[in-house]
């Protein structure tokens, strides 16, 4: 069975004063606070999260 690709995400910059939808997602990717990362699974729907928080978040790297 072939290994799963995965994300890994930082947030590199501050979810105050965006609507709460965005900060809802971020909760959602596995961040909440800056410069913590969290690795993910890459599917469609992590891809959808990643393109509405793109301006918060940036890709560490992509296995």
């Amino acid at each position: 069975m072939a290994a799963k690709k995965t994300i890994t995400l930082e947030q590199v910059r501050s979810a105050n004063r965006r609507p709460e939808r965005q900060t809802q997602t971020l909760i959602g990717l596995g961040l909440n606070k800056l410069h913590r990362t969290s690795t993910v699974e890459d599917t469609p729907a992590t891809r959808g999260m990643l393109r509405k928080v793109g301006h918060l978040v940036r890709v560490v790297e992509a296995k």
